[in-house]
């Protein structure tokens, strides 16, 4: 069983930056595809980036592309993602999630999950 764990969430003002980080209990972090998703209140969950497993490839929403970097350590078995120029409409609850395959990763639909973070961007 994958277990996955958040960390970095917390309350910025607009304009500001926030790291992420996901820790990941696998024997060989390189088998997955990794992903950022987010779920603000009253909207659907949707894939934030996502970064195959080798780190050759990535993916952002067009919302975030250019402010926001995934990436990983794999030696580490550690998925971050830095969030700069934050805007309100950031605000949400951040789930990092992997999968060995690479497009449900990309589908919204990984097999493991974080339990989520918050990061709140205020005006």
């Amino acid at each position: 069983q994958v277990q996955l764990a958040e960390s970095g969430g917390g309350l910025v003002h607009a304009g500001g930056s926030l790291g992420l980080s996901c820790a990941a209990s696998v024997l060989d972090f390189t088998f997955y595809a990794a992903a950022w998703y987010r779920q603000a209140p009253g909207k659907e969950r949707e894939l934030v980036a996502a970064i195959t497993g080798d780190g050759a490839e990535t993916t952002y929403a067009d919302s975030v592309r250019g402010r926001f970097t995934i990436s990983r350590d794999n030696a580490k078995k550690l998925e971050y993602l830095q969030m700069n120029r934050l805007e309100p409409e950031d605000t949400a609850v951040y789930y990092c999630a992997v999968d060995r395959m690479w497009r449900d990763v990309q589908r919204g639909s990984p097999q493991y999950w974080g339990q989520g973070i918050q990061v709140t961007v205020s005006s």
